[in-house]
C-alpha cells in the first residue's frame, strides 16, 4: 500500500510515523523497511491490543483537516449503537463537503427485519439529529451486504474528489476499506482491523487508478459507550458477533433486570407489559423483584451477574441512575449506548429506572423495529 510521502515513512496499518528508537512510542519497528509497526503487527497477527493509544482532542485535530479539503465524507455509524456512534458537530469538521452516512453492521439485526422500515427510521433519526446528508446506506461490510450500493452512491456523488472515511471507534471503517481494496484495487495489503477501538492513529491515504485517494480517519474515542470502558476480554462478550435473538420478558411493576453486572432496569411503575432485550446473546439476562435488587447486585455482581468478572468490576465507574419515563401508546427503546437497547411494548406507559456506570449514554428514542 502507497501511503504518502512516501513508502515506508508512516504505518501502512495505522498511519503513525514510523520510528525505530523507542519501543514504547507509537510507530516503532523492530528493523528497517518494515511496512507496519509493532502495535500494528500485534494487532494483526496476535490480536492484541496495545495501551498507546491517542486522546479525544487528538483525534478531533486530525479531523479537522478534512474541512480544509474538497472531498466526499463518508460517515460511517454502527446500527447496533446508531446514537453512541454519531459524531457530534461533524458539520463543523467537514465544512461545505457532502456527507453520505453509511450505517453498518446490519448482519447484527435480526432476521426477519424489514430494512426498508430501519431505512426510513435511519434518515429519520438523522434529520432529528441536524446531520445533513445527501444520502444514506445500509451495509454489512464484514458479510457484504449493501457493498454494491455503497459503490453506487460513490460513484454516484464523488465527482472526482477523495473520500474521507469518518466515524467512531469501531463501526466498522476499516472492514468496509479493506473490501474496496480487496475487491476493487491492486494492493496487496490491508489496513489493520481489530474489534478493539483506536487501531486507526492518523490518517492512511489509499490511491485510486485516478490519483485521487480514500482516506481512513482515526475513530472519534466516546467513553459515553460502554465498548470504550470494559475489559478486552467483556468487550468480546457485549460485541455481537451474529444475528442479534430478542429477548422478550413479560414483566409487573417493580420488577428488574439485569444485564450482567453492567446495567440494570427497573420496571417501577405501569400495568404488566413485555420488554424486548436487543443485546449481544452473550450476555446474561437475570429478573429478580426491584425489592431484592440491591442485595443481589452486592452478593452476585462478577459472579452471577456477568460480564465483568469481580477484577474487572473494579476499573469501572460506580452506578448512576436515569429516570425514564414512557408516554401511553408511544414505542420507544431505551438505548444503552454500546450494550444495545430495550423495546417497550406496552401501550400503558412505564416508570423506568435505568442503572448504568456513571457516564455511559442512555436515551429514549422512536423504536428502530
Amino acid at each position: 500500500m502507497n501511503i504518502e510521502p512516501n513508502q515506508f515513512e508512516f504505518c501502512s496499518g495505522c498511519g503513525v510515523k514510523l520510528q525505530r528508537n523507542d519501543s514504547k512510542k507509537l510507530g516503532y519497528v523492530p528493523k528497517e523497511n518494515a511496512t507496519i509497526c509493532q502495535r500494528c503487527y500485534k494487532i494483526k497477527h496476535y490480536n492484541e491490543i496495545s495501551s498507546i493509544t491517542l486522546e479525544e482532542d487528538d483525534f478531533l485535530k486530525i479531523l479537522s483537516h478534512v474541512g480544509q479539503t474538497k472531498s466526499l465524507v463518508l460517515n460511517i455509524v454502527d446500527i447496533f449503537d446508531f446514537e453512541g456512534s454519531l459524531i457530534s458537530g461533524l458539520k463543523r469538521f467537514v465544512g461545505s463537503n457532502p456527507i453520505v452516512m453509511v450505517v453498518n453492521k446490519v448482519d447484527l439485526l435480526p432476521r426477519n427485519m424489514n430494512l426498508n422500515k430501519v431505512m426510513n427510521w435511519v434518515k429519520k433519526q438523522a434529520k432529528e439529529y441536524g446531520l445533513n446528508v445527501v444520502d444514506v446506506v445500509l451495509c454489512s461490510a464484514k458479510k457484504n451486504i449493501g457493498f454494491q450500493d455503497v459503490l453506487e452512491v460513490l460513484s454516484k456523488y464523488r465527482k472526482g474528489r477523495d473520500i474521507y472515511v469518518v466515524g467512531a471507534t469501531n463501526v466498522g471503517k476499516s472492514t468496509l476499506i479493506n473490501r474496496l481494496i480487496n475487491d476493487f484495487s491492486d494492493l496487496d495489503e490491508e489496513l489493520t482491523t481489530s474489534r478493539y477501538p483506536g487501531t486507526t492513529l492518523n490518517l492512511v491515504k489509499i490511491p485510486l487508478e485516478d490519483g485521487k485517494y480514500i482516506v481512513d480517519t482515526p475513530g472519534i474515542v466516546y467513553t459515553s459507550r460502554m465498548t470504550e470502558i470494559i475489559s478486552k476480554h467483556d468487550l468480546q462478550k457485549i460485541t455481537p458477533e451474529q444475528s442479534l435473538k430478542p429477548r422478550v420478558y413479560q414483566l409487573n411493576e417493580r420488577q428488574t433486570l439485569f444485564f450482567g453486572a453492567l446495567a440494570r432496569f427497573d420496571f417501577v411503575q405501569g400495568e404488566r407489559q413485555s420488554f424486548t432485550c436487543f443485546i449481544s446473546n452473550s450476555v446474561y439476562v437475570h429478573r429478580t423483584k426491584l425489592d431484592n435488587a440491591d442485595e443481589l447486585y452486592e452478593n452476585q455482581k462478577g459472579e452471577m451477574l456477568s460480564p465483568p468478572s469481580i477484577k474487572d468490576l473494579e476499573t469501572l465507574p460506580l452506578f448512576t441512575k436515569h429516570a425514564l419515563r414512557i408516554p401511553k401508546n408511544e414505542r420507544l427503546d431505551v438505548l444503552i449506548s454500546g450494550l444495545g437497547w430495550i423495546k417497550c411494548n406496552g401501550d400503558n406507559g412505564a416508570e423506568l429506572v435505568i442503572h448504568v456506570p456513571k457516564g455511559i449514554k442512555v436515551i429514549l428514542r422512536e423504536s428502530m423495529l
